[in-house]
């Protein structure tokens, strides 16, 4: 096997491993707490532990997993602080990426939001709430497409990673979805107007429905939330 053969195998090791432990942790079957063995892992893909190294690594760097020297791996409690220091800044590349989407949407990008919006209801109509998360994503990307700052919908899907396992807690996903078809529908009509202010205060609405239910999560779930000794 050549050098550059065994550099793609490795990188492929480590997409697959990171991905479905991605999946499994956001969909919380791994729940906040529980503890992940290197070595289980690399068993489980037939993988050395050096790709399954560095998927931990990769999901630590996005909060999911709290990687401790000589102690267990665990995937990651929730952090109040990292909830408040990620919607703020989710609140802000947000707020410019609508201001400037409201400002350059004309009637072809104004299609794209209707297609987005048609095929969340179809997802809704048909209760598929796996498909209705990647077009939750697509919404938000596509309005990073409109405003012409792709690079954006980075920082916003890796920050909103970080607080989906919570609205997992909060609602099913069923129940959550007619509230953020709302939601997106008035985003995108705010933006096809051209009110970039309009579209900023239902994006502040949209991120704020977490906050009506993070205090019940945690009365209900305390286990799953760090504390100070942590």
């Amino acid at each position: 096997m050549t050098e550059a053969t065994q550099i793609w195998d490795r990188r492929t090791g480590v997409d697959i491993v990171a991905n479905y432990l991605y999946e499994e942790i956001t969909s919380l079957r791994l729940l906040p707490g529980t503890k992940i063995s290197e070595a289980e892992i690399a068993a489980h893909f037939g993988v050395s532990r050096q790709p399954v190294r560095d998927a931990f690594s990769r999901l630590a760097n996005i909060d999911l997993l709290w990687i401790r020297p000589q102690k267990a791996t665990e995937v990651r409690r929730f952090s109040m602080r990292a909830i408040e220091k990620s919607r703020f800044v989710r609140a802000a590349v947000e707020s410019e990426v609508l201001r400037r989407a409201a400002a350059n949407c004309d009637a072809m990008q104004a299609a794209l939001l209707d297609g987005c919006l048609e095929r969340q209801h179809q997802a809704l109509a048909d209760a598929d709430s796996a498909i209705f998360g990647k077009l939750d994503y697509e919404f938000h990307q596509t309005l990073c497409q409109i405003a012409k700052a792709d690079y954006a919908f980075d920082v916003i899907s890796e920050e909103k990673a970080k607080v989906d396992r919570l609205c997992v807690l909060g609602l099913s996903k069923e129940d959550r979805m007619p509230q953020l078809i709302s939601d997106h529908e008035s985003i995108a009509q705010m933006i096809k107007a051209g009110n970039g202010e309009g579209a900023v205060e239902f994006g502040q609405i949209h991120l704020g429905r977490l906050d009506s239910t993070l205090e019940a999560i945690r009365e209900r779930n305390a286990a799953y939330f760090e504390t100070d000794e942590d």
